[in-house]
């Protein structure tokens, strides 16, 4: 298998890659191409270079497609051992690296790091391991290579020792933990981390905030970074993707749908997340019911249209999440609703034209995770909102050092705080709402996703 792909002068390395398998009953194979930041940047790559992009088989449709040697140009997908890629993606990159670097975890019961998660770690290694060599067999002499996230922190090292020619970047889509939370892991899977990103000649970061809690880090448990540099590089929204997009007619058709659903002449404050721990949707309906109590001039006059799609469901802690959203939705209903009002209008299936139609009729936009590395939705929702949105934003998001000069601040812990952000951002005269969505935008496309990718792999190929 990875003997068939020309050697490439442009790799990219992630756990989830460009497309997606589905395996019908007839037994054929449909094939799902993916959209996003990554797949726009190697887009713009055109013929300058050969490019590769190496991802793991997520599922029964992309390991029937790797056994049948089905595939797409430029596109190396790695059959890893089903045990091993649950170890390493579930076990450890999303139980364990994610909720460190959130800082999720309730400490007086966990983490426990026992003889277990030790049998978890050997899988990730095995999995980065994976990774490494198929990059190493794949890249040609000097290439640039480009490894994604969490799921492969120990990919830099393990690549460098195999190929020292390369060029390899690492890019952190998440926040990284303070040093003190940082070293809530046993020192040595700290001390492994680290020296994994630190193979890399540049490793990146979404906001100076999370570049600086990793240097920190480095500090304290290395004594510094050696010779990597490390960037930042603010992921923004691609606008004309986005605005196109919002005005096709399964968009128009969903538009008039939530209209209906909301009623004439009200206001709608919009959020749009997967229900991840992080985004604090629960927090976030709480305070939208205090606004309902405390200001009940509000009521019959505000929907919030709340999209929560089910994320990470193979985990319980994600599951109970997302029941308990639905469950508070359905309280705030039955406890404000009338006969022709429904102050929650809650959907979890995932439906993108129906997402940007949320965007577009967004009076408020309520962006208020826990901590975010970015936050896109922030970024999004003033670039395709009709009569321009008033956005309360968290200040623990990444997006929040981009935008929070026109933006409604809040502290995500505080529901009383978030009520009355609601409440100002629902008040906010039109002028001055127009005046920050206009700024909001401006920011928002600062760095779009094809910039975003060349910037780095220029800046990694001259070693800036």
């Amino acid at each position: 298998m990875v003997s068939e792909h020309a050697a490439a002068q442009v790799l990219v390395a992630s756990n989830r890659g460009p497309v997606t398998y589905t395996l019908s009953e007839d037994g054929s194979l449909d094939a799902r191409r993916g959209g996003g930041g990554l797949v726009s940047g190697l887009s713009a790559i055109g013929s300058e270079a050969e490019a590769l992009w190496v991802c793991a088989a997520l599922g029964d449709g992309d390991r029937e497609a790797v056994r049948r040697g089905v595939g797409e140009p430029g596109v190396l997908m790695l059959d890893i051992d089903e045990a091993v890629h649950s170890d390493a993606y579930n076990g450890i990159a999303n139980s364990v690296l994610w909720f460190v670097h959130h800082m999720l975890y309730q400490t007086p019961l966990e983490p426990v790091f026992d003889k277990e998660f030790r049998r978890q770690w050997a899988s990730y290694e095995t999995y980065n391991r994976a990774f490494a060599e198929a990059l190493a067999a794949q890249a040609a002499e000097g290439a640039a290579v480009l490894v994604q996230d969490y799921h492969l922190a120990l990919v830099p090292g393990m690549l460098r020792e195999l190929r020292p020619d390369l060029r390899i970047g690492h890019f952190s889509h998440t926040p990284w933990a303070p040093v003190d939370y940082f070293r809530m892991l046993p020192d040595d899977i700290a001390e492994q981390l680290l020296r994994g990103l630190l193979g890399a000649d540049r490793t990146c970061f979404l906001t100076r905030r999370w570049a600086d809690a990793f240097v920190s880090c480095c500090t304290e448990l290395l004594g510094g970074t050696g010779g990597t540099a490390i960037g930042v590089h603010g992921l923004g929204a691609d606008a004309d993707f986005l605005r196109k997009r919002a005005h096709r007619p399964d968009v128009d058709e969903r538009l008039a749908a939530l209209r209906e659903q909301i009623g004439p002449g009200r206001k709608t404050i919009v959020r749009v997340d997967r229900t991840e721990l992080s985004k604090n949707i629960v927090r976030g309906l709480l305070a939208y019911r205090q606004l309902l109590e405390t200001r009940p001039e509000w009521r019959e006059r505000v929907v919030h249209v709340a999209f929560a799609y089910p994320s990470r469901q193979d985990l319980a802690v994600y599951r109970d999440y997302t029941a308990e959203v639905q469950r508070l939705a359905n309280e705030i209903n039955s406890e404000f609703g009338t006969e022709s009002w429904t102050p929650v209008v809650l959907h979890v299936k995932d439906d993108f034209a129906r997402s940007l139609a949320a965007y577009r009729l967004a009076d408020v936009a309520l962006v208020n995770p826990i901590r975010d590395g970015m936050n896109l939705v922030a970024k999004e929702i003033p670039l395709v909102s009709e009569a321009g949105c008033a956005l309360v934003l968290s200040r623990e998001a990444g997006a929040h050092e981009e935008l929070g000069e026109d933006a409604v601040t809040v502290n995500p812990y505080d529901v009383s705080g978030t009520a009355d952000a609601l409440h100002a951002a629902l008040t906010m005269p039109d002028d001055e709402r127009s005046r920050r969505t206009e700024r909001l935008a401006t920011a928002a496309t600062a760095l779009p996703p094809q910039k975003w990718f060349l910037d780095q792999l220029r800046a990694l190929r001259e070693g800036a």
